[in-house]
């Protein structure tokens, strides 16, 4: 059964490479970490929610709205899929269902983005509050779509389909349902974030490291599918 139906626009990926002993202690049971050519990553991930639909039921005022999230990859059974450390969307309402009804870890705050395009150019910009001060990430990008190539870094940011939640002693598990993206090719980014403030200490030092990828997928329509419980 499908939870919620939206559509996701304009995905900034930003991607950092961490030693795998930091996620460690937030693996759900029953997973084990997913590495592309040996290398561990978290990336901030923002997007835009269109269209939303939660049990089929468009609900007022929250049909449109922003997130910005960070996350890790995991596997289970050879399915790939994401544990999401902390997800900031700017309605209250989302911030309870999915912390009440998936355990997951949302947090409510202002938020907002801009895009905007020229002949050369398109830009795109997230924005979320914290402590009075406004967070951001933003791309400037080429104005055409390509292909994520095959077995690329790219594409495994992009192609992971389950998502896992650690819950006292139990593990969920729910598919997320999307075809394959296409990107705008990044010629700029910048990454205004209180990563202590946002994700704690462990997190810290990543104001002192470049990304090893950054993403603008186009986005498409994504389903949630009910959760299942796979560890008690």
């Amino acid at each position: 059964m499908t939870f919620l139906e939206a559509y996701w626009k304009n995905l900034i990926l930003i991607n950092y490479e961490v030693d795998p002993k930091i996620l460690e202690p937030l693996l759900p049971m029953g997973t084990t970490l997913d590495s592309y050519n040996g290398k561990y990553f978290v990336s901030i991930v923002g997007f835009l929610f269109m269209d939303t639909k939660v049990l089929g039921i468009k609900l007022p005022f929250h049909v449109n709205f922003e997130e910005v999230n960070l996350r890790f990859y995991v596997q289970r059974n050879g399915e790939r899929g994401v544990v999401f450390i902390k997800e900031i969307v700017p309605k209250p309402l989302i911030t309870l269902v999915a912390n009440s009804l998936y355990h997951e870890h949302y947090y409510t705050a202002k938020m907002k983005h801009h895009w905007s395009e020229n002949d050369n150019s398109k830009n795109f910009e997230y924005q979320w509050k914290l402590k009075n001060k406004w967070q951001s990430i933003s791309v400037e990008t080429a104005t055409e779509f390509s292909s994520i190539p095959e077995n690329s870094e790219e594409q495994f940011i992009t192609e992971h389909y389950f998502g896992y939640t650690k819950y006292k002693t139990k593990t969920f598990e729910y598919e997320v349902v999307h075809p394959s993206w296409r990107q705008l090719k990044v010629n700029n980014y910048v990454v205004n974030i209180d990563f202590e403030g946002n994700y704690g200490s462990q997190f810290k030092h990543l104001k002192n490291v470049i990304p090893t990828s950054v993403i603008l997928a186009e986005g498409s329509k994504a389903s949630v599918k009910n959760k299942k419980t796979i560890h008690k």
